[in-house]
């Protein structure tokens, strides 16, 4: 589990194919990793990664092929910057919220704009997600713990303060950056909760927007 309190900024360093999955090298710039051992989880972009190697300027890692298929790191290469945060421990502060680094979606940054100091981005997300994000609830995106300012349908709003912007790799966002995103787990539980005993029928697509139009029907 981590916070969504990023704590470095990292690059990628070697990307190298092996039988169809990823191996890669993550240079972890400032992030301490004394505490660190091997089989340890380090989130990049907010996918939860296993470290199978310590090079001595970072961490070797290996990304699946689902994880390739469902988030944004087949798209990572040589020089790509990355937000990095290592797996909270019993006596970590929660600054931000639950994060699993399990990714649920690629989004997309929309729109950026300048809102006094502070940066305005614009994001859609894939349709199956939208209902799991709220107004002031709150999402990771690329990690990073954030809070939702604004949502209309598939779409959602972020305010970047100046401190986030130059440490963490929303600096970087333009229209068109693809980016991971990882929904508030608590939605998720409450949904599967609502959905009752229905939940344990296998393979019933009922989801929870179902439900509701059921119950106003």
């Amino acid at each position: 589990m981590f916070t969504g309190i990023i704590e470095a900024l990292g690059e990628i360093g070697v990307t190298e194919q092996r039988g169809g999955d990823l191996r890669l090298h993550i240079r972890t710039g400032s992030l301490e990793l004394d505490d660190v051992a091997l089989g340890d989880s380090i989130a990049v972009n907010g996918v939860c990664l296993t470290v199978v190697e310590l090079p001595g300027d970072g961490f070797i890692a290996d990304v699946s092929i689902e994880t390739l298929n469902f988030t944004t790191a087949g798209q990572w290469q040589t020089g790509s910057p990355v937000n990095l945060e290592r797996a909270l421990t019993p006596s970590t502060r929660l600054g931000g919220h639950l994060v699993s680094g399990h990714v649920d979606g690629v989004g997309e940054v929309i729109e950026r704009h300048q809102d006094a100091r502070s940066v305005r981005f614009r994001l859609k997300v894939p349709t199956e997600l939208a209902r799991y994000i709220a107004h002031k609830g709150s999402i990771s995106v690329d990690g990073t713990s954030l809070t939702v300012n604004a949502v209309s349908g598939d779409e959602f709003e972020l305010n970047i303060v100046p401190h986030t912007l130059a440490h963490t790799v929303f600096g970087t966002y333009q229209p068109g950056t693809k980016v991971n995103l990882e929904v508030d787990v608590i939605a998720r539980y409450l949904e599967r909760l609502l959905l009752g005993d229905r939940a344990a029928n296998q393979g019933d697509e009922f989801s929870l927007s179902t439900l509701v139009n059921k119950i106003l029907d």
